[in-house]
């Protein structure tokens, strides 16, 4: 190297420009890789609320559907109760039916002798 305070020689000149080009080119490299993570830090906080809006969404939604179901068992409950009730008198009344048609057909046969003079 040339004496202190001495400009440099042409090839000291040369190696500190490569030396500088050098830590230019690393600099650079580090200043894109941080924008780029930070674009990607960016990106994942959005991805996070939108994550965070479609779990409150879903959850939100889970609750209707809760709702709904509790009401049409309810429902379901009450119709099938009805139709048990409903069963129930239809076979009663099918009973007294029976029961009416016995004694018609009684009285019609007690008819039926008294016209033939039988009893």
């Amino acid at each position: 190297m040339s004496e202190e305070g001495a400009s440099p020689t042409a090839a000291e000149a040369l190696q500190q420009w490569r030396a500088a080009e050098r830590s230019a080119a690393v600099a650079r490299r580090g200043r894109v890789a941080a924008e780029v993570a930070a674009a990607a830090a960016a990106d994942a906080a959005e991805a996070a609320l939108a994550t965070a809006a479609a779990a409150k969404t879903a959850l939100e939604a889970m609750a209707l559907a809760e709702t709904s179901a509790a009401k049409t068992a309810t429902a379901a409950k009450a119709v099938a109760m009805s139709t048990v009730a409903d069963v129930g008198d239809a076979e009663s009344e099918t009973a007294m039916a029976d029961v009416e048609e016995a004694q018609a057909k009684q009285r019609y046969r007690q008819a039926v002798d008294r016209a033939k003079g039988g009893s």
